[in-house]
């Protein structure tokens, strides 16, 4: 399974998936498209967006991988368009970076 985190991954998501044997890759800066193709968007099974400001990127992705699972790993709210397109959203304080990553793990087999 292979990841590209967008954002800090202060919380540790990307670490806990990265320990559970994901591939994990971080797309620079704002995520753009050029940042997203750096980073192996193209045969990612997950993205994971960190911070709510980036959730422009999903558009982006999705366009270029269109069955990515998109997960949200933020502590604010996602603008509309993007929790549209979100799979699964999760507060951080809520659910610890591990349980999400053994749920993002055991469903993807």
């Amino acid at each position: 399974m292979n990841a590209i985190v967008i954002g800090p991954d202060e919380d540790g998501l990307g670490d806990a998936l990265d320990a559970n044997g994901v591939s994990v890759a971080h797309a620079e800066g704002t995520a753009s498209r050029e940042q997203l193709l750096d980073a192996g968007i193209e045969t990612a099974d997950l993205l994971i967006v960190t911070n709510s400001v980036l959730a422009t990127s999903i558009p982006v992705a999705r366009e270029i991988t269109p069955d990515l699972r998109v997960v949200a790993y933020v502590h604010d709210s996602l603008p509309e368009f993007a929790r549209a397109t979100a799979g699964l959203i999760v507060d951080p304080e809520l659910i610890a970076p591990e349980t999400v990553a053994d749920e993002l793990i055991s469903t993807s087999q």
